[in-house]
């Protein structure tokens, strides 16, 4: 019998161009007791559907050192397994970072888990496109992100009704994580929703379900409300930490404030857009608008690294580090909150903003310094 509580759930975008994807409906219907109403009542947080106590489909393909790997040979081991696209820019990253956070709630005991992921770009298939991927978030050592043939993984797919599109040149997939028993058996399936505050939360209610499957039944090792996490949006004044002392010189403190009261541009990046895209040469890009905006008096540029999504706290620093000095400040979003208010979907995300905390435009991808100028002054 195929999983076809999958099959009618929403597919996300996940290419690095991808059109503002629609979040997935949350599947909870049967949280754990744990959740609480706050969690049920939490649009951003799928609490997870029970899947039957059905075999998991085995899976043999390759991982991103083209080693032969099959999800039999896990069993001891509780499996957390996702399927990304191995380009995407959208949901797949908050997917990872959550995988990892999950296994790290868990302490010592998580060395009893195995995080998997499957491939869902059937124009990125190749051993070094999972790679690269694993590169870039950090994951080469921490997971086995499998890659097949087209036959291979499109039968993998099916059994675990995960739907694949291409649409206008762009991935859409089912956004779905399983957990798997150590004997082998579906327990629960979660779908990631393209909201970057509930990272942690994803984390938090995956975690509990692995913790109840372990034979220690470890407490985790952090906690927090699965109530809905409050967005910041453009009409709020937010402080958002700046990278480093050199950011000081043009902001006159360690933080920035985004918010009513001055018009601005503000650009969301997160430091593993090398995989898909020139990052240094679009970072330092920017100079040219910051000096044409001080020239034509068009609104300052902020650039926001999605810090929630990085694989490590100090990536975009040590990223910087490569690059000639930049005329605008580079701020932390270190919650996800003010992605969500900012209503980004995908990286990078480009927002023109108001003196009165109005968005007036919001572009998805690079665009041209000329179309940036153009943007600005007709905002």
């Amino acid at each position: 019998m195929a999983l076809a509580v999958i099959a009618a759930l929403a597919v996300a975008g996940c290419a690095s161009s991808a059109s503002p994807s629609s979040s997935a409906s949350s599947a909870g219907g049967s949280a754990m007791s744990v959740t609480g109403n706050a969690a049920l009542a939490n649009p951003n947080l799928d609490t997870g559907t029970p899947l039957g106590n059905r075999p998991a489909p085995d899976i043999k393909l390759v991982n991103q050192f083209s080693q032969p790997i099959s999800l039999s040979q896990f069993r001891g081991h509780v499996v957390i397994l996702a399927f990304s696209d191995s380009e995407c820019t959208t949901v797949c990253p908050l997917t990872t970072e959550s995988m990892v956070l999950a296994k790290q709630m868990l302490g010592k005991a998580g060395d009893s888990v195995q995080l998997l992921g499957v491939d869902a770009n059937p124009d990125a298939t190749k051993v070094s496109d999972v790679l690269a991927y694993s590169r870039v978030h950090g994951m080469v050592n921490e997971w086995d992100f499998l890659t097949g043939t087209d036959a291979q993984l499109k039968a993998v797919w099916r059994a675990y009704d995960i739907e694949v599109q291409i649409q206008a040149g762009q991935i859409d997939h089912t956004p779905a994580l399983y957990v798997i028993s150590a004997q082998g058996v579906l327990e629960k399936v979660y779908l990631t929703t393209m909201a970057y505050s509930s990272v942690t939360q994803s984390a938090q209610v995956v975690a509990t379900e692995v913790a109840g499957l372990l034979p220690s039944h470890p407490k985790l090792t952090s906690l927090q409300s699965l109530a809905t996490i409050p967005p910041q949006g453009p009409g709020t004044t937010v402080a958002l930490p700046t990278v480093s002392p050199a950011d000081w010189k043009k902001t006159g403190a360690p933080t920035v404030t985004l918010g009513p009261g001055q018009a601005r541009l503000v650009v969301f990046f997160a430091t593993w857009l090398t995989e898909v895209s020139d990052l240094k040469a679009e970072m330092t890009g920017l100079n040219t608008y910051v000096k044409a905006a001080a020239k034509s008096g068009l609104p300052a540029l902020t650039a926001v690294d999605e810090t929630v999504t990085e694989p490590s706290p100090g990536a975009v620093t040590s990223f910087l580090g490569t690059l000639p000095a930049l005329d605008y400040p580079v701020a932390l979003d270190k919650t996800g909150r003010l992605a969500d208010g900012y209503g980004v979907q995908d990286q990078p995300w480009l927002v023109l903003v108001n003196a009165a905390g109005k968005i007036t435009w919001s572009h998805d991808g690079w665009v041209s310094v000329a179309a940036l100028e153009k943007a600005a002054k007709s905002a």
